[in-house]
């Protein structure tokens, strides 16, 4: 597995070995010790899959208690994925990081606990998992805009993107609850 930092200290882009030929390819999503030898010892609780079609933007979400770490990936299509520094006593608070992840690229991105997360897919459709570190409490779900000037996001975009009815009317920034 190889680990590239990114501009946001503890998210992680990772490239995992894919063994390919003729009939196609095989890599290892997910092995605990693996990840460990890496610094990153985690318990997954719980695993989710999305299929969204092109310029369906979802996020940025987050759970304002049991955060939620997120280790996702795409096994089919394309999606820019972004993860925001929600942490206020953070040097970095308010700034993101953005990836394209495709079933082409088979790259994962690891958002940690206390970052805001989203993704806009750019192919026909994607199919989108994620695994979990807390289970979704649906009583704690925050969201912030996904176009807010204050994060400055670079939304690989044309036009305006198909949004939820609860990701229209999420706050910005500034109005939002986050982590301390």
């Amino acid at each position: 597995m190889r680990v590239i930092e990114t501009g946001l200290p503890d998210v992680l882009l990772l490239e995992p070995k894919v063994f390919g030929d003729a009939r196609g390819f095989f890599l290892e999503s997910w092995n605990r010790n693996s990840f460990a030898s890496l610094g990153l010892d985690l318990d997954f609780v719980q695993d989710n899959h999305s299929r969204s079609a092109q310029g369906v933007l979802r996020g940025l979400h987050y759970q304002l208690h049991q955060p939620q770490g997120k280790l996702v990936r795409v096994v089919s299509g394309a999606v820019f994925d972004v993860a925001v520094d929600l942490r206020r006593s953070s040097p970095r608070f308010g700034k993101w990081v953005g990836y394209e992840l495709s079933a082409d690229n088979h790259r994962m991105l690891w958002i940690p606990p206390g970052f805001g997360h989203g993704f806009l897919v750019l192919s026909d459709t994607a199919d989108f998992l994620y695994k979990a570190s807390a289970y979704y409490a649906p009583e704690w779900d925050r969201g912030i805009r996904w176009d807010d000037p204050d994060i400055g996001v670079q939304w690989p975009l044309q036009g305006v993107p198909t949004l939820s009815a609860k990701d229209q009317g999420q706050p910005c920034l500034k109005d939002a609850e986050v982590y301390p």
